[in-house]
């Protein structure tokens, strides 16, 4: 199995990434601040706007260590990869299938229904947990609206008919989202889904964590010799990490969703960490980041054990071990592809 290594983010806008020996130098005003060796990461992600040396760049690749550029609002900007290594065969039955409409809607199924079992499950835990604070029969009827689309989406045939169960699903979801916000109410409210640019603190956390998402499942799906950029579910367009996109749905409301979630009614996010530019756009200060990151890093780190291998993995590795079952689906080892319904 593979390890789960660190992740490093360099959150100031104006510090600049080297390579000296075998080590990430950060330089801010060209003095040094600080260096990691490259062995300790796994991923480097940078929201600054001065960049990294080409050095650095050739040794991440070869390395197999992510580099990700990201803007101040926390939208993907571009990544490094090396030489790809996968395996061919593995890369041309996934390319046939993708354009096989029956065989993709199979995969793309299980995603999707991964997706409403695990929001559902959001909404069924914090019932059971916030009985007294919430209107349970509310969250009851629209966790059994769900329960029903789970029956359809198993019976499903078409693209088109997916598509509609999942936007129908998540309306229904995050209908019950501000409910969830027990704390901070006046400064985390949330009325609806905003992005491009996000309107409010938890749009513009929710976006980020997306982000983050996104950018861990297209390396996992590397990782294992998939192209992050062929999917089954979203449509294929240029720069679109197709797959990486239909894999996340698995972990939208369980990783990003909750993670989001806990920081506010726990107050580990407060209002001070965010302000709202002139077009109304609402990003995270520096501050904001690093908090929000830093539990991000601990929350990948937590160990849980994996519903269809029954074996403790760290929560960062999950999108890995989907992935690697991904793989092993499409080279026949096994009869589905068994998504991660989390209990």
């Amino acid at each position: 199995m593979k390890r789960l290594l660190n992740t490093l983010y360099i959150t100031s806008g104006n510090r600049y990434l080297s390579l000296n020996g075998e080590n990430v130098v950060v330089l801010e005003e060209k003095k040094e601040i600080g260096r990691v060796p490259l062995h300790n990461l796994q991923a480097i992600i940078t929201f600054g706007y001065t960049g990294a040396s080409p050095a650095l760049m050739g040794a991440c690749a070869n390395r197999n260590i992510e580099l990700c550029f990201m803007s101040s609002s926390g939208k993907f900007l571009a990544r490094v990869t090396g030489e790809i290594k996968g395996n061919v065969t593995l890369r041309k039955q996934q390319y046939r299938i993708s354009e096989q409409m029956e065989k993709s809607i199979c995969i793309a199924k299980k995603f999707i229904l991964a997706k409403v079992y695990n929001s559902r499950w959001i909404l069924e835990r914090a019932s059971r947990d916030y009985a007294l604070r919430l209107d349970t029969d509310k969250i009851k009827y629209k966790s059994n609206f769900l329960y029903q689309n789970i029956k359809k989406i198993r019976k499903c045939k078409s693209n088109s008919e997916l598509l509609g169960l999942e936007g129908e699903s998540a309306s229904i979801y995050f209908s019950n989202f501000d409910d969830l916000i027990l704390q901070q109410k006046n400064d985390f409210y949330f009325h609806g889904r905003n992005r491009r640019p996000p309107l409010d603190n938890v749009n513009a956390m929710l976006s980020f964590s997306y982000s983050l998402l996104a950018s861990m499942c297209g390396s996992a799906l590397e990782t294992v010799g998939l192209d992050p950029y062929v999917g089954f579910f979203h449509t294929d367009r240029p720069g679109r990490m197709s797959l990486a996109l239909d894999l996340m749905e698995e972990f939208r409301s369980i990783m990003a969703d909750r993670f989001v979630l806990t920081l506010i009614n726990k107050k580990i996010m407060k209002p001070q960490y965010f302000r709202k530019k002139e077009n109304g756009a609402v990003i995270m200060t520096e501050e904001g980041r690093k908090v929000f990151l830093t539990s991000w890093q601990k929350k990948k780190q937590e160990m849980i054990k994996h519903p269809f291998l029954g074996e403790k993995v760290e929560w960062g590795m999950v999108p890995y071990v989907q992935s690697m079952l991904l793989a092993r689906y499409l080279r026949d080892d096994f009869d589905e592809y068994p998504p991660f319904f989390w209990k």
